[in-house]
């Protein structure tokens, strides 16, 4: 700190100050209300200054230093919660030697780094990171305090998480692809999550040791602890995996291209995973756990429904007009789109006309559609067995105008990147196989099953997202470009309340790898969802 003086955490555990040791003669039951108590003047108001900040964000520091736990906490806006944590910081976490450099404050923000030692069973290991805290204007004392978030002791801890030294509860594992391949998150940073799922669930069964680790510890029921440090290694069981080293790299450095990106690729021929990536900044698994629209990416399933129940044909008649209303609300073509009246559902397809499709929607009931995604598709059933959590489509069955905007991938259908790569994987062999991650004998898990399609029906599928990828008018052609081998695709754009720009989708084959890519607010599925596509699908063939 800025004095310079730096006091270590004597024996691990946060003593409780008593007396006047240094500036520390505060009434601690005066923090206990919540606003720190009162000093028998006059309560100020108003943001904290300059100097209140600099004061009380100093005096804060220099207690968690001393491992004065209530001291600390005393400078908060939560005492009894903060003194709870501070505690375990340094009983239960092991957490020695504190040292706090403040850095420059932002108004009432202040950053700072912390670097200490976790000690446990004769092992020592460095911790540094960073944090931020705010100071605020105290409610009822008019004290300038910390306003008091957990993730002030570490940005990783929430609400009722804590700190703790141990050993694993579950042993490390090492994950390795098709090929043998190691996959690490130091490697494959987006796979970091979805690594530390597969050891919460395998890790057991894989045959490894645990080690010791400092982990946040979780309040909430089922959530494993998220590891911080690691002191003992233990030994990490071997877990194979079905993901392709050199898929999943380009995978990763394809959803780099933008912000709020997921994208899957699987095997059309055996369901198995061969990538799965995200960049969004909450870390969330959309690609495996995203429930959105998916705009016309799903006018595949549409298209075979309006074919296997006799409505029309790849060269069947599927008219693109200008617009076309579907029980009192009205739909439009992309701006721009020139309508084609008489136009086949080929044509009406590769071009993504919403029109022709709205105006078959006639011909089929509100059940249609989820019948082809349920039965054909295997979509919707809540039965995927993919090896961790993950979400298979919901297509529900819509009355009134839902029925013809789920039909263009819009309404209430909601669908994520494992689902549209299942998708284009049913639509160009006829066959479902269940997406999976890992082997399925490893834990006895039974994959989902459906009927699949008709042959007929498959290659007219096939054949239209072929024009989609290659012929003049298609959507797909520019991200497309350039990608050899029997190759086809769907674009998508889905619009969603509140949101002036739509969501970007894209779905594509090459040959045996199949892949889907959400954006959000990426515009057109062509501009930003295809071309982290086309980035997959050059690796994997």
């Amino acid at each position: 700190m800025g004095r310079g003086v730096k006091v270590a955490v004597i024996g691990g555990v946060f003593a409780v100050m008593v007396g006047g040791a240094g500036y520390g003669a505060y009434n601690v039951v005066s923090a206990l209300d919540g606003g720190g108590g009162s000093s028998g003047s006059e309560a100020k108001s108003g943001p904290p200054d300059k100097d209140e900040v600099a004061e009380t964000s100093e005096k804060f520091f220099t207690a968690w230093e001393k491992g004065d736990a209530t001291t600390a906490a005393g400078y908060t806006n939560n005492a009894a919660v903060a003194t709870t944590l501070l505690t375990a910081y340094g009983e239960d976490a092991h957490i020695t030697g504190v040292e706090i450099t403040p850095g420059t404050a932002t108004g009432t923000s202040v950053p700072f780094t912390v670097k200490a030692k976790v000690s446990y069973e004769g092992t020592t290991k460095p911790l540094g990171y960073k944090s931020t805290l705010t100071v605020v204007r105290g409610e009822t004392s008019g004290r300038a305090l910390v306003d008091w978030a957990p993730s002030v002791v570490h940005p990783d801890l929430k609400d009722g998480d804590t700190l703790v030294t141990a050993e694993s509860a579950t042993p490390q594992i090492q994950a390795v692809g098709r090929d043998g391949a190691v996959l690490s998150k130091e490697k494959y940073p987006s796979l970091g999550p979805i690594l530390a799922k597969l050891r919460e669930k395998y890790g057991d069964q894989a045959g490894g040791t645990p080690g010791i680790e400092l982990a946040v510890r979780h309040t909430a029921a089922n959530a494993p602890d998220t590891p911080l440090l690691t002191l003992t290694e233990g030994e990490p069981g071997k877990l194979k995996t079905t993901l392709s080293a050199g898929v999943q790299a380009a995978a990763e450095k394809a959803v780099k291209r933008y912000g709020e990106s997921s994208v899957v690729a699987v095997k059309p021929s055996t369901g198995e995973v061969l990538a799965v990536a995200n960049n969004r900044q909450d870390g969330f698994n959309a690609a495996f756990q995203g429930r959105v629209a998916p705009g016309s990416t799903m006018k595949i399933i549409t298209a075979a429904m309006l074919i296997d129940n006799g409505v029309t044909s790849m060269n069947g008649p599927a008219p693109c007009t200008e617009s076309a209303v579907w029980q009192s609300q009205t739909f439009h073509n992309l701006t721009g789109m020139k309508p084609n009246e008489s136009a086949t559902l080929a044509n009406t397809f590769m071009r993504s006309c919403n029109t022709g499709f709205i105006k078959l929607i006639d011909e089929v009931t509100d059940s249609s559609l989820t019948q082809e995604a349920q039965e054909r598709f295997g979509l919707g059933q809540n039965n995927w067995q993919t090896g961790i959590v993950s979400f298979d489509g919901s297509v529900p069955a819509s009355p009134g105008p839902d029925r013809a905007a789920n039909a263009i991938g819009q309404g209430q259908v909601q669908m994520n990147p494992l689902n549209m790569a299942s998708v284009t994987a049913t639509a160009i062999t006829g066959d479902f196989h269940q997406p999976y991650l890992v082997p399925f004998d490893l834990d006895d898990r039974k994959p989902a099953t459906a009927k699949g399609l008709p042959k007929s029906t498959a290659s007219q599928l096939k054949q239209m997202m072929r024009l989609t990828a290659t012929a003049a008018q298609g959507t797909a052609v520019n991200a497309m470009s350039g990608i050899r081998g029997d190759i086809g695709a769907k674009t998508g754009s889905a619009e969603v309340d509140g949101n002036e720009v739509s969501d970007s989708w894209f779905t594509g084959f090459r040959d045996d790898v199949a892949a889907a890519a959400m954006v959000e607010g990426g515009g057109h599925g062509g501009d930003a969802a295809g071309p982290i596509v086309a980035d997959v699908l050059r690796a994997g063939g």
